[in-house]
């Protein structure tokens, strides 16, 4: 049974992390997600990480929308959400045991690298509202194999046809449609939410007041600023991605 266990200190001391992590991600769009991951890898074992960390993404990302409601592009988002729920399952049921991390990962730096570093004539990676579904599709996928959600869909969001609140407002949404997609699986796979459910109610306590933190400084950060501490995250989750398929090596 993966019930987590914390003390009051180490219990306190993560939630303090997870209120930081939080408001880094409503302040440059991503990389908190990654940085409250590592914080409670500090504390628990793996399997019940993946589930509970899924769970406070859900809490941590609705909070951070609805603080952002005006921004919201529902057409956007509403396809996203569906082609996300259809990639995960299709990944789910038959993809899953037959696709390793490494060419997925590989996949997504090479696009993370194109729009960080893309000459000036070459186009942003800049779709269309109706075209989100696909984007869904794809990070649905990407969640179940290799958990990468936060990169991949950062790339769709460095555009100069959205302010930064319409950036963080979407993408939140768009992440908490991802991470929910989480949950049904592993329900199947065993894990009992309810069992933790104290620990999950304080984390995603602390996920939401980092979230309100973090949209309060949004407010007053120059939009140029804004888009460059984006750029600087994505640049370093694309070193993260590269350190992880050095250690994986190439597959035969």
């Amino acid at each position: 049974m993966d019930v987590v266990s914390l003390s009051n200190e180490s219990l306190i001391w993560l939630s303090l992390a997870i209120v930081f992590a939080s408001a880094i991600t409503s302040i440059t769009g991503m990389a908190g997600g990654v940085l409250m991951f590592s914080a409670m890898s500090v504390f628990m074992p793996v399997k019940p990480l993946i589930a509970i960390h899924g769970v406070v993404q859900v809490f941590n990302n609705a909070a951070r929308s609805w603080f952002l409601r005006a921004n919201i592009r529902w057409r956007m988002c509403s396809l996203f959400g569906i082609g996300a729920a259809l990639g995960a399952l299709i990944t789910t049921l038959f993809i899953v045991q037959y696709v390793g991390e490494f060419f997925p990962l590989l996949l997504l730096v090479c696009l993370i690298l194109y729009t960080l570093f893309k000459p000036k004539h070459m186009p942003q990676v800049k779709i269309q509202e109706k075209n989100f579904f696909w984007v869904g599709i794809a990070t649905g996928a990407m969640g179940i194999v290799v958990g990468a959600i936060d990169p991949l869909l950062a790339v769709f969001f460095i555009r100069d046809d959205l302010t930064k609140e319409e950036v963080v407002a979407n993408k939140s949404l768009m992440q908490m449609f991802a991470h929910l997609t989480k949950i049904p699986a592993f329900l199947f796979l065993g894990f009992s939410f309810l069992d933790n459910a104290y620990l999950i109610l304080v984390l995603s306590i602390a996920a939401m007041v980092g979230a309100k933190l973090g949209v309060i400084v949004l407010r007053y950060i120059n939009t140029k600023f804004f888009f460059a501490l984006m750029k600087l995250a994505l640049f370093i989750a694309a070193g993260r991605i590269i350190y992880q398929l050095i250690q994986m090596g190439v597959p035969l």
